[in-house]
């Protein structure tokens, strides 16, 4: 029995251009609530950015920052930071990569360099709704949850390998595709952040459904009692999936949930 359904936001629960069918979306969360069943997001992106598109849900959880930060509108159930040792050593390892676009991601803000590029900035404002320009990483006063780093998409393995080598026991990189890469806390992901979630909750990682298309989706997908990979995910996330469903573009999410509700 499905009791919380986790969804991931882009290429996800997402069309490409950031949008989704939301009439639809607010009769089937209607039905969901009625059946006594948790609608959750689970995203790698910040709490401020995915709670936008939630504005009439304002119970809506978010395990945000790839597991690291969740919360409501009201309560933060948890909040798991690098230490400040592992936040420097990290940092002088990627800025001593040239091909890097860097983000460091707080639980206030996210903060970038003023000698970062400044269309990257303004593309990475619509994934971060706080962020923060600054002159130097040390002016941060925050609780430091993930990096977010950029390059050249053909790049992206070569790079996510040799950070696999470089951090090991501080960080581990993980791709979502097209040049994003994030460093997590080790063994922070998704799926233990639903399972820290589902204590608060009452709710068994058997008793959960989640959507995904990445690879920050894998162990999600995987640990899950169903794990759906979209019909644009990655071969490796459709690999461990139970089912599948449309695309992001068809709003599989939704037709997926909709055939549950009919089943």
């Amino acid at each position: 029995m499905i009791k919380l359904m986790a969804t991931d936001m882009d290429g996800t629960f997402l069309r490409d251009d950031m949008t989704y069918d939301e009439a639809r979306f607010a009769l089937l969360y209607q039905q969901l609530q009625l059946r006594g069943v948790r609608f959750v997001v689970a995203s790698g992106n910040q709490y401020f950015q995915l709670k936008s598109f939630f504005k009439n849900y304002p119970e809506m959880i978010y395990v945000a920052e790839n597991g690291a930060y969740i919360r409501d509108a009201e309560r933060v159930y948890a909040q798991h930071a690098f230490q400040p040792a592992a936040v420097q050593t990290i940092l002088d390892k990627i800025q001593a990569i040239p091909e890097l676009k860097i983000l460091v991601c707080g639980a206030k803000s996210a903060y970038t360099l003023s000698t970062t590029d400044p269309d990257h900035v303004a593309n990475m404002r619509h994934y971060y709704h706080h962020l923060a320009v600054v002159d130097d990483y040390a002016q941060i006063d925050d609780d430091i949850l993930k990096f977010a780093i950029s390059c050249p998409p053909e790049c992206t393995m070569v790079i996510v390998a040799t950070l696999r080598d470089q951090l090991v026991g501080l960080g581990e990189p993980t791709s979502s595709g097209h040049g994003d890469i994030d460093i997590i806390q080790p063994g922070m992901n998704k799926a233990a952040g639903l399972a820290e979630l589902g204590q608060v909750l009452g709710i068994d990682l058997a008793e959960m459904a989640a959507f995904g298309d990445g690879g920050n989706d894998l162990e999600m997908l995987r640990e899950v009692g169903c794990g759906v990979a979209m019909a644009n995910a990655q071969p490796d996330v459709t690999a461990v999936a139970n089912a599948m469903t449309g695309s992001n573009q068809e709003q599989g999410v939704l037709q997926w949930i909709n055939h549950w509700l009919e089943a």
